[in-house]
């Protein structure tokens, strides 16, 4: 009989569910620390946690009996993933369970801070009647802009166009198809719409591309009397940066439920004139927490009666030897997907990926599954990975194809990404040298061969004498070491289109990416991040 121990406090319908399985025995010990949380664990096979328990790399040491870990939540930031991932754990989340209830406390803060709700019964518990001081605006008209349109997103969206909103949106992985469905207007970034919303929300992960997303320069590209809302993570919005906005006027209101540092019990917005905040209670109702917890215990039972492992933010479900058989394909395919996602600017209505070759043998779907999964890696609040990756693509409406065919032609093996938008396709194709080299060999029309890890800058330019002198002049003025260099062109013949790629040993500042467009033969450029060589996710195993 399985053992699970229970380290937070669960909604009782999960605890009835582990009650029912008849196969699993559980224990609820809540509380844990240090070394008594480390010795709990080695007792078990399976954990149930929330956000209360940190389970480190010191909890997990000589752990030889654990086999999975379930989050009964979306976040799994109080779990060390890669530590379980060394010692095979699996770690599952659950990242549906709370959707609703974040989305109607985004439109509850809302509709408190349009109506001043929380003054004015203040204002009655202290034996006012002060009607006059507290003249409200409808929602009814009012255009509510979104940053980040998944589950919850989405979810805010339908609920505000049932308001008789106008609904402007921003997700870089949301088909306009999709869009169109829901009734959003969609727009190609976030500074686009700050001009004609009322009321702002987002709905997005905090990471290095939207912490302090909205700051004073954004806010003051807005109407004056905007109203800002923030149910996601803490950061995204520059909290001081809301205090000028409204101490000047150009901000009415300002919600949170979320906060840059928690617990949050001190902050110069609250109290202030037109701020309504709670202290992150955005899954705190008795239904999601009822959901998240029957959805972490099937998690547990499924993967200990039948060994299924879903939503795994980890672990793929191949065993070692296929694994080892795949890795070198899955990472390339990872890596064309993070590639594609930082020169590919606008949503995605859907992606074709071509293996030639020997690779067409393989199991293609996984290869697609890394490559999504690479693809969305940085637009997620949840982990993607290769078990998760296709159903995020499919709930913003991305279609995902693939064409296989095992004949052979410049390179043994080939895998080809193709990216299509509205407004464009970008085409890229990698393959693998050696044992497990991985190598870009085209971008969009030109065949070249580069490498695939590290620092580069990609740029198109007309094929004439000159231009590469001028770029790496440019490098070196700024004291950035090209580690390699491959150009492409279209055709055999100089003066037409062609591609240069090059290795940089630095991240190039932005004013020699503004001196290398400002050039008279070069057309557009990227800088693309990519994992240094050999550095592979988790979940696709070391």
């Amino acid at each position: 009989m399985q053992r699970i121990i229970v380290l937070d406090n669960l909604s009782q319908d999960g605890l009835d569910l582990l009650e029912s399985a008849g196969n699993i025995e559980y224990e609820v010990r809540t509380g844990l620390k240090g070394e008594d949380l480390r010795q709990a664990l080695a007792e078990y096979d399976g954990a149930i946690c929330r956000s209360g328990v940190k389970i480190t790399a010191e909890s997990l040491a000589g752990n030889r009996r654990l086999k999975a870990i379930a989050r009964a939540g979306v976040g799994t930031d109080n779990i060390d993933s890669e530590a379980a991932t060394r010692r095979g754990i699996v770690v599952m989340n659950t990242p549906g369970g709370n959707t609703i209830s974040t989305a109607e406390h985004t439109i509850a803060l809302m509709l408190a801070m349009s109506r001043s709700v929380a003054p004015a019964y203040q204002s009655l518990i202290e034996g006012k009647w002060d009607r006059k001081n507290y003249m409200g605006a409808q929602l009814a008209g009012k255009t509510l802009g979104i940053i980040g349109l998944g589950r919850i997103g989405q979810a805010v969206a339908t609920r505000a166009l049932a308001l008789e909103m106008k609904v402007l949106g921003y997700d870089p992985f949301l088909s306009s198809q999709r869009a169109k469905e829901i009734g959003i207007k969609t727009v190609a970034s976030p500074k686009e719409m700050l001009p004609d919303i009322d009321y702002l929300t987002v709905h997005t992960p905090l990471n290095e591309q939207t912490k302090g997303l909205i700051g004073l320069e954004e806010i003051k590209l807005m109407k004056k009397g905007a109203r800002l809302i923030n149910c996601a993570r803490g950061g995204i919005y520059d909290e001081a940066a809301l205090v000028e906005g409204l101490k000047g006027g150009q901000l009415a209101g300002v919600a949170l439920d979320v906060y840059e540092k928690e617990p949050c019990t001190d902050s110069p917005l609250f109290g202030m004139p037109g701020v309504v905040c709670t202290p992150h209670l955005g899954a705190s109702t008795e239904e999601a927490q009822a959901s998240v917890a029957i959805e972490a215990v099937e998690l547990l039972i499924d993967f200990f009666t039948t060994g299924a492992i879903r939503q795994s933010v980890n672990i793929t479900p191949l065993d070692p030897k296929m694994l080892e058989a795949l890795r070198g394909y899955l990472n390339v395919a990872y890596r064309l997907g993070l590639l594609m996602a930082q020169v590919t600017h606008c949503p995605p209505v859907s992606c074709k990926l071509r293996y030639k070759g020997e690779v067409a043998r393989k199991d293609t779907r996984l290869l697609s599954s890394a490559f999504a999964a690479g693809l969305l890696e940085h637009a997620m609040a949840s982990e993607v990975n290769i078990v998760n990756a296709e159903v995020l693509l499919r709930e913003r409406g991305i279609e995902l194809v693939e064409e296989r065919s095992t004949d052979t032609g410049d390179f043994s093996s080939l895998i080809t990404a193709e990216v299509v938008s509205q407004e464009r396709t970008a085409v890229a194709a990698g393959t693998v040298f050696g044992n497990n080299m991985p190598r870009l060999v085209q971008k969009g029309d030109f065949r070249l061969e580069s490498y695939l890890d590290g620092i580069l800058l990609i740029f198109e330019h007309r094929d004439v004498p000159g231009v590469i002198g001028k770029v790496g002049s440019v490098f070196g003025k700024h004291r950035i070491n090209i580690a390699q260099m491959s150009v492409g062109r279209n055709s055999n013949q100089p003066g037409g289109n062609a591609v240069g790629v090059l290795a940089l040993d630095g991240q190039p500042p932005a004013e020699a990416l503004a001196e290398l467009l400002a050039m008279e033969h070069i057309t557009r450029a990227w800088v693309v991040n990519l994992p240094p060589f050999g550095e592979m996710p988790t979940w696709m195993g070391r």
